[in-house]
């Protein structure tokens, strides 16, 4: 053993501490230089925070709702073969025929969907989509979406299957491209405003309940047929404008200028819906 230098002694101990414990640097990589806490990570964008809700709610869709997919088919053409005792042909025919497929877009988009938000809201489930970084619109627009997107196959067939019974032309049903994704977007909209602004569960499925009903019963029959309070809640019910856009794409020849009117106000009452609905998603979730 021999006695150190002064020189070796002034290297020893000018190492870092951190050198010998393999952190060099590790404060100043993670931490910023002031103490301050690291900044947040970015909310996700509205787009693909959309199409993740959308693929998780039509899964959700899949396996949870199919049999109510079949009632809601089923309800719908045994409405129609009622009907066909009563109804002959012409305006009422069109009516029924047109009202009764939407009534599958009305059974799913906002019986079920203010059911499932109003089921969210009582269980406390609101609070998991609170805490995922995606913006309120992406949840409300996901989910309605998806729930738009299951009445497809259960609308067309009722289409299809009205017209038949009821000697109707099929060349015009191609119109249900824009019938389903519109209708589907209003009552969407408004099913989920009804399950997160209702106190109760019980509440919402009640609401959704009246809202399928009024569908059922407004949109099946001709508008000039009602008494005139009940024609001017009917021009109120966002179906509405969905069931006339395909009802008048059975005539011979259709007025297509008044089909697209129609569907355009389909699609700014749902608009207005879905806008409603994202306002009552954000005042559920921070309570």
């Amino acid at each position: 053993m021999y006695a150190r230098t002064e020189q070796e002694q002034y290297h020893v101990s000018i190492v870092p501490a951190e050198a010998v414990s393999g952190r060099v640097g590790t404060a100043t990589a993670n931490e910023p230089a002031d103490g301050a806490p690291a900044p947040l990570a970015p909310r996700a964008r509205l787009l693909p925070s959309l199409a993740a809700v959308y693929r998780a709610q039509l899964s959700r869709a899949r396996v949870a709702r199919i049999p109510l997919l079949f009632v809601a088919t089923f309800q719908s053409v045994g409405i129609m073969i009622l009907m066909r005792g009563v109804v002959d042909g012409g305006d009422e025919a069109r009516a029924v025929v047109a009202g009764s497929s939407v009534l599958v877009v009305a059974f799913v988009a906002l019986n079920l969907l203010a059911q499932y938000f109003g089921q969210l809201r009582a269980s406390g489930g609101l609070d998991h989509y609170a805490t995922l970084p995606v913006p309120p619109a992406a949840v409300v627009l996901g989910a309605a979406g998806a729930y738009a997107s299951f009445t497809v196959p259960g609308t067309a067939v009722t289409a299809v299957t009205g017209s038949v019974l009821f000697q109707l032309p099929l060349t015009h049903l191609w119109v249900l491209v824009a019938v389903i994704p519109l209708s589907g977007a209003a009552l969407a909209g408004l099913g989920a405003a009804l399950g997160l602004l209702a106190p109760r569960q019980e509440l919402a499925t009640l609401l959704g309940q009246l809202g399928m009903s009024a569908a059922l019963l407004l949109g099946v029959l001709p508008g000039d047929r009602l008494p005139g309070p009940i024609a001017y809640a009917r021009d109120l019910l966002p179906s509405t404008y969905g069931v006339e856009a395909l009802a008048r794409t059975f005539d011979a020849r259709p007025d297509w200028p008044v089909v697209a009117f129609d569907l355009a106000v389909c699609a700014a009452v749902g608009v207005c819906s879905l806008a409603v609905a994202t306002w009552a998603y954000r005042r559920a979730a921070v309570r």
